[in-house]
């Protein structure tokens, strides 16, 4: 079979695309100053946008958002009366975490067993890397059928709505008839999948305090109250005995009627070590994609390093709660707080700090955008149908541009296959799967437009 023209420019753009990518990835762009400072930040936001102005992009701009980050813009017009396409992706990335559980550096792509590995390689720099790939193999194929709009967000990780807000006061930047969110991932490799759902997030802080200071625990063990087993019994009180997430009055039994995930397969993709069972009940696809999911993602105390018998006075834990479809992110916050609060023992002080919040979001996939994608997918993909799926993680972005522009249609693709690990150690890209996907969005592009002239 002969390859399609687009595919061919996509795969003549790979080394390109590598470089780029590696260049991109070396940013340390945390954008948290408590983990890399915030010239990484700064100086992957004007790599991005030198890159829109190469590619012939207009209006470029570094939006500064209410939340201290940046995001980059750009507009590249097309023909008069095409319809407007938006592409989303971010550059901002989780912590490297254990930088020595890196089999190589974290922020060095680096080439293994036929991935790319690193920082942000999936998630999300490579989905930047999929619009332009996508773009510059329409412009080598008789250009680009439909206008334009890019916007790479630089705080998406942290989940504090810098770009929500900005959004929310300056409407008309980001009107477009279709968006599509760059951000999400095949079911697995090889397999075209749309997402149809993304679980909301609220993230929390707690902290117990029970003494003015840390005591010997020999002299005062045994009366003296322990801020960390308080915050232990707090966090143990979220899950039942099986391990489901318990949060007074948020339902957490909605069932999965799609695709549906295999315990085995999943059990493989989540490394889940051998005689390990799986939390919580249902399908596997219950649990992650229709569930609330409750994590404890850190915790400040005595490190074991250098650690003294001593009572620890405080303690204190950072929780990310994920919300599935159907249940409000504000309401499931009052829930956890109102929990937390009923569980602290010892009338222990207890105080609760909210750092960030999205909601969870359901796509209209009987959309007619998602026709063109189908037909897009097939090309990419021969013999493959393309599926849809949920996914656990979350975008707040995808309630505020459904909220603003109700008429768009909204698809979410992306590099973030269970192979590539994003927030984990060894995050990696399957440069097969960006191939594929750049060559899928560019057909898209061409086949929406078509479908608006007709």
């Amino acid at each position: 079979m002969t390859a399609h023209p687009i595919a061919e420019t996509v795969a003549s753009l790979m080394p390109r695309a590598k470089t780029e990518l590696t260049e991109l990835v070396a940013f340390q762009s945390v954008a948290d100053e408590a983990v890399a400072p915030r010239s990484e930040c700064e100086a992957a936001a004007n790599w991005v946008a030198d890159a829109l102005r190469t590619e012939g992009f207009q209006d470029v701009a570094l939006l500064d958002t209410p939340d201290g980050s940046q995001s980059v813009y750009g507009l590249l017009p097309g023909p008069v009366g095409a319809p407007t396409v938006l592409l989303y992706a971010h550059y901002d990335v989780q912590p490297k975490l254990d930088e020595s559980a890196w089999v190589t550096p974290p922020f060095e792509l680096t080439e293994r067993d036929g991935r790319w590995y690193g920082r942000g390689a999936a998630d999300c720099k490579g989905g930047f890397i999929m619009h332009l790939l996508a773009l510059r193999a329409l412009k080598a194929n008789g250009g680009v059928p439909v206008s334009v709009k890019v916007i790479v967000e630089g705080s998406e990780e942290q989940g504090t709505g810098g770009l929500e807000q900005y959004a929310e006061a300056h409407p008309e930047l980001l009107t477009a008839d279709a968006i599509v969110i760059g951000d999400t991932g095949n079911f697995r490799v090889g397999l075209p999948t749309v997402t149809a759902t993304l679980r909301g997030m609220t993230m929390i802080r707690v902290q117990i305090d029970t003494l003015e200071g840390n005591l010997h625990s020999g002299q005062f063990g045994g009366a003296a109250p322990d801020a960390l087993a308080a915050l232990i019994r707090v966090l143990d009180s979220l899950r039942d005995e099986n391990g489901q997430t318990v949060i007074e009055g948020l339902a957490a039994d909605s069932a999965w009627d799609g695709l549906q995930y295999p315990e085995a397969e999943f059990r493989q993709d989540a490394k889940v070590l051998d005689g390990v069972s799986l939390p919580g009940t249902g399908t596997v696809a219950d649990r992650i994609w229709a569930r609330p999911a409750v994590t404890v993602i850190g915790i400040d105390c005595h490190p074991v390093a250098g650690a003294t018998p001593s009572i620890p006075a405080s303690a204190r834990a950072q929780i990310s709660l994920r919300v599935p479809p159907g249940q409000d992110a504000a309401e499931a916050t009052k829930l956890l707080y109102a929990h937390i609060e009923k569980h602290v023992p010892w009338n222990a002080r207890v105080s609760l700090e909210q750092v960030g919040q999205g909601q969870p979001f359901r796509a209209d996939i009987n959309s007619p955008a998602y026709t063109s994608m189908a037909e897009a997918m097939a090309v990419a993909y021969p013999g493959e149908e393309m599926q849809s799926s949920g996914m656990g993680g979350s975008i707040p972005l995808c309630n505020t541009l459904a909220a603003l522009y109700p008429q768009a249609e909204i698809l979410l693709i992306g590099l973030s296959e269970p192979e590539a690990q994003i927030h984990a150690v060894n995050e990696s890209v399957s440069p097969k799967e960006l191939e594929r996907l750049s060559v899928a969005e560019a057909h898209f592009l061409v086949n929406y437009a078509q479908s608006k002239r007709s």
